[in-house]
């Protein structure tokens, strides 16, 4: 592949090439055609009229983007049953404490230190997974405690987090409402996810 582009140019070039279809490949749509996209770059880097009239152009961002959206809510909504049905059978399971917001933890360890307040910064070690156990982020996994406010973080933990005592590992089972509720996080957690965290009250500072 890489004698295809011998000069220092044509590499750079194919380098923007690949940046563009990095950024598109994660947002690509059903349908969508690479020659197409190949044809609207040459033209416009060629400053070629567009092959496609503005009118019909506005036409069809809107119906991708309506069919996207449509997509997304039955994603939504796929996510929403799951979570309930895993928080409701989870809720069940012996050691699991069931919170009136509809927050659920499990003891780990109980410390006996003092419980940190809203408006406490605290260090904490944890590994966050989707109900599935597909982890999304983990201090545990880079080896950093991290440190937050209480107040700071999502409802979940804020409510979590003064309930524990210093020392404490717990397990958390927080429906979407108390995480990223209907817009979700990044890519790695989708709208109306519940998810499970393992939390390690180190320290208040």
């Amino acid at each position: 592949m890489s004698e295809l582009f011998t000069t220092n140019a044509q590499r750079a070039s194919y380098g923007i090439g690949r940046q563009m279809g990095d950024q598109l490949a994660p947002n690509r749509f059903e349908g969508l055609d690479p020659k197409a996209v190949a044809a609207g770059v040459l033209d416009a880097l060629e400053g070629n009229e567009s092959a496609v009239a503005a009118a019909d152009l506005e036409a069809a961002f809107r119906e991708i983007s309506a069919k996207i959206q449509a997509q997304e809510a039955e994603k939504a909504k796929v996510h929403a049953a799951e979570g309930e049905t895993f928080l409701a059978e989870n809720a069940k399971k012996d050691g699991v404490t069931v919170l009136e917001s509809g927050l659920q933890y499990e003891v780990i360890t109980e410390g006996s230190g003092e419980k940190p307040t809203v408006n406490s910064t605290v260090r904490t070690h944890y590994h966050g997974t989707l109900i599935n156990g597909d982890v999304f982020d983990s201090s545990v996994q880079r080896g950093q405690p991290a440190e937050f406010p209480v107040g700071g973080v999502i409802k979940g933990w804020t409510e979590a987090l003064q309930l524990m005592p210093v020392g404490s590992k717990w397990r958390l089972y927080i429906p979407y409402n108390l995480a990223y509720g209907e817009r979700g996080a990044g890519g790695a957690i989708g709208p109306y996810q519940a998810l499970v965290f393992e939390v390690e009250l180190l320290d208040i500072l």
